[in-house]
């Protein structure tokens, strides 16, 4: 179930277009930041601790994974607006047409965020319910089935929509990146603000755990930015 939930969330999630540029290189580096920042974040809860400790940290990845996607639906318009204006006159139109496959994403998440929510209603209000032992088995059954399949393939969604930034390089191959530094600060803002202040630890390391996420993965696709427009020649205010 899991296998085919999370194959059912990348089809729907990661639909590159035509402009879409397969960059083997940059997704190694992407994979190597995102475990080095991984390792480094665990060894400074490891040296200094953390509020609730490891379940805290387990939790914040978690809200982490569903706020993600919630943010590029509330931010994101703004972002892509702002890009198909910086686009040439001549470009415009062109950026807009092709933003159907983006918002058919966005559709896709909010019916799955949805849909989860409605089930988990209706499981406590059926829990509540007496219609007797065998009915009750059978509905829970169902329940759990349903469950099964349905949360993680809320989890995957959430990734994959993060990951692929709701399909937006079928509007124009460099939008994911530009979309991922402008998250990536908002997810930064956001845990410093739930988490009620800095992390634990001197304040090296207390600027390191918040800072060291957003500026490299800002580095990293600025890189990947640079090397579209040096080494496949796409360029913002050039070519789509």
């Amino acid at each position: 179930m899991i296998r085919s939930s999370r194959r059912r969330a990348e089809a729907i999630f990661n639909q590159p277009g035509p402009g879409h540029i397969a960059d083997r290189l940059v997704t190694q580096v992407q994979l190597w930041r995102a475990l080095v920042g991984a390792a480094a974040s665990l060894l400074l809860v490891y040296t200094y601790g953390a509020d609730d400790g490891w379940s805290g940290v387990a939790n914040d990845g978690a809200v982490k994974l569903i706020l993600a996607p919630l943010l590029l639906i509330f931010t994101g318009p703004l972002v892509v607006l702002g890009f198909i204006r910086y686009a040439p006159p001549a470009q415009r139109q062109l950026l807009r047409s092709r933003l159907r496959e983006p918002l058919k994403a966005v559709g896709w998440y909010v019916g799955i965020f949805v849909g989860v929510g409605l089930v988990l209603a209706g499981s406590a209000l059926a829990v509540k319910q007496n219609y007797g032992t065998m009915v009750n088995g059978l509905i829970g059954l169902g329940l759990l089935i349903g469950l099964v399949w349905l949360l993680p393939f809320l989890g995957f969604s959430s990734a994959y929509a993060a990951r692929y930034a709701f399909n937006t390089s079928n509007v124009h191959a460099a939008l994911p990146a530009a979309l991922t530094v402008v998250l990536v600060w908002e997810l930064m803002l956001c845990s410093v603000a739930l988490e009620g202040g800095m992390p634990h630890g001197p304040p090296a390391a207390q600027w390191c755990a918040v800072l060291g996420g957003p500026v490299s993965v800002t580095a990293v696709a600025l890189w990947e930015l640079h090397r579209m427009r040096t080494r496949h020649g796409v360029r913002i205010r050039n070519r789509g």
